[in-house]
């Protein structure tokens, strides 16, 4: 772990959190903690707009037609988000914040609730969670993480950014679908960008590239927000008006337009909404497979995100571990089986959090306070509905392109190790489905490995992940032959 220069404690505050001890004080840590929420706040309007909608011609809409309000969402969210940022400073006594995890959030509007209900979905999510919090217990989830090759994880999580940006350039406009073999798509119509609301999310990507180019705090946030205020005035002057489905140049889903209201009681309808229901609708086996892939985004999006958070904080040890390790594991399970529970989606440690690090953040004090402004963020819920899915679809080919760094980490000279990166993430946005990279890329690597003398190499784990996988990819004739 860094060394830093400790001063004597300075009262029961300072010695809980080991304020002075780390280096730092309670004026920094607030600060920290209030420059990490402005950072992730914009999680409360995107994650609403990811698995939630205004009716149902718009929203995620499960196999059942059934659909998540948006208003419902965000509080959920920010409730949600609020008490395991809480729990995480209180508990491990880190800064890290925690909220709906972007790539566990989008794997279930566009690839679970086309199979199951929106609560048999989230029925899942907890099942992940209690998987996570025994991998934490036991120290199994370690074991596992170090089990998988590191070319694959970066893959995985490069797959899952341009998953994320390919969503973001369709939901805006930018990308649309020519209705032909080939080309199947096309950028904007015709190869020209003639609508208006796809000029605003050209104007929120670039000024979200161009404030964090600047490396200003909050600059999704802010980008968010300054270009729904433009959003608001181009709608007001050119009356473009919902798309309804119809008009392809309109706006995707709402209009952008001033709220009725500011704050508002939070609705907390969705609390409990959770049905374990999947095995019986879509079978054991296509619901074990599910259950693994939110596992597996789960663990590595977190254990990640939480070896790169404390190396930044100065906090890790030279292995990557740090102090409240196993309890941070512990607890981001939990908040995934929460998220679930509440149908906010699986709850992740936001590697956002580390803005509020590069402020001064260094201990739990921090997270107390980004999670005391989730909290306080659950009343201004009506807000969420300013916000014009063009503008969140430009955070997401953002959030995306800050995802794809991790390709650096990847050795392309090795085609043992290209290959199967390669498939990993391009399958993911071709198929439109996260689960089909993650599982090419392991059948990949462990036959291309296998075959070229580098079977011994392979963890027996992702022997077995690789065979699980083979038999998800062929479930629809075993499941024709068992029924036969």
């Amino acid at each position: 772990m860094t060394s830093t220069t400790q001063a004597a404690p300075k009262g029961a505050l300072d010695r809980f959190f080991k304020i002075s001890e780390r280096g730092s004080s309670v004026t920094q840590e607030v600060r920290g903690g209030l420059v990490t929420f402005f950072a992730m706040a914009y999680i409360i309007v995107l994650n609403p707009l990811i698995i939630g909608g205004f009716s149902a011609d718009q929203a995620a809409v499960d196999v059942e037609g059934g659909w998540l309000p948006n208003h419902q969402v965000a509080a959920v969210t920010a409730l949600v988000g609020g008490l395991m940022t809480l729990a995480m400073g209180l508990i491990a006594n880190v800064p890290f914040g925690l909220a709906a995890g972007l790539g566990i959030n989008s794997f279930l509007a566009f690839s679970l609730v086309g199979e199951l209900t929106w609560p048999e979905a989230m029925g899942l999510v907890v099942i992940n969670g209690i998987i996570i919090v025994v991998m934490g217990l036991t120290g199994l989830r370690r074991m596992i993480f170090d089990a998988v090759p590191p070319a694959l994880k970066s893959a995985i999580t490069v797959g899952i950014g341009l998953f994320i940006a390919f969503i973001g350039f369709v939901d805006a406009g930018f990308v649309r679908s020519t209705f032909a073999a080939s080309p199947p798509v096309q950028l904007g119509d015709g190869g020209s960008i003639t609508a208006l609301p796809t000029v605003v999310f050209i104007i929120a990507l670039a000024m979200m590239g161009i404030l964090l180019s600047l490396r200003v705090k909050g600059a999704l946030l802010i980008g968010i927000v300054a270009t729904t205020v433009i959003a608001i005035i181009l709608e007001a002057i050119f009356k473009v008006g919902p798309s309804l489905g119809q008009n392809p140049d309109a706006w995707n889903l709402n209009p952008p337009a001033l709220p009725t209201a500011i704050f508002s009681l939070p609705d907390f309808s969705l609390i409990g909404q959770v049905s374990f229901g999947s095995f019986e609708r879509i079978g054991v086996l296509a619901t074990t497979m599910f259950i693994f892939t939110l596992v597996f985004m789960n663990f590595f999006d977190a254990i990640g995100s939480m070896t790169g958070l404390a190396r930044q904080a100065g906090l890790a040890y030279p292995n990557g571990q740090f102090p409240g390790l196993k309890r941070a594991l512990v607890v981001e399970g939990v908040g995934a089986v929460a998220g679930g529970g509440a149908s906010a989606s699986s709850n992740t440690v936001f590697i956002d959090s580390a803005a509020g690090i590069g402020d001064g953040a260094r201990t739990g004090l921090a997270s107390v306070v980004t999670g005391v402004l989730f909290l306080a963020a659950m009343f201004l819920t009506p807000l969420t509905s300013v916000v014009p899915l063009e503008v969140a679809a430009a955070t997401l080919v953002v959030v995306g392109a800050l995802m794809m760094s991790q390709i650096a980490d990847i050795d392309f000279t090795d085609f043992r190790v290209a290959l199967p990166a390669f498939l990993t993430i391009v399958v993911m946005p071709l198929t439109y489905n996260i689960a089909n990279g993650i599982g090419v890329g392991f059948v990949a690597w462990v036959l291309i490995n296998a075959v070229s003398g580098k079977a011994k190499q392979i963890s027996p784990l992702l022997w077995i992940v690789a065979v699980l996988f083979v038999v998800f990819f062929a479930r629809g004739p075993i499941e024709a032959l068992l029924a036969a």
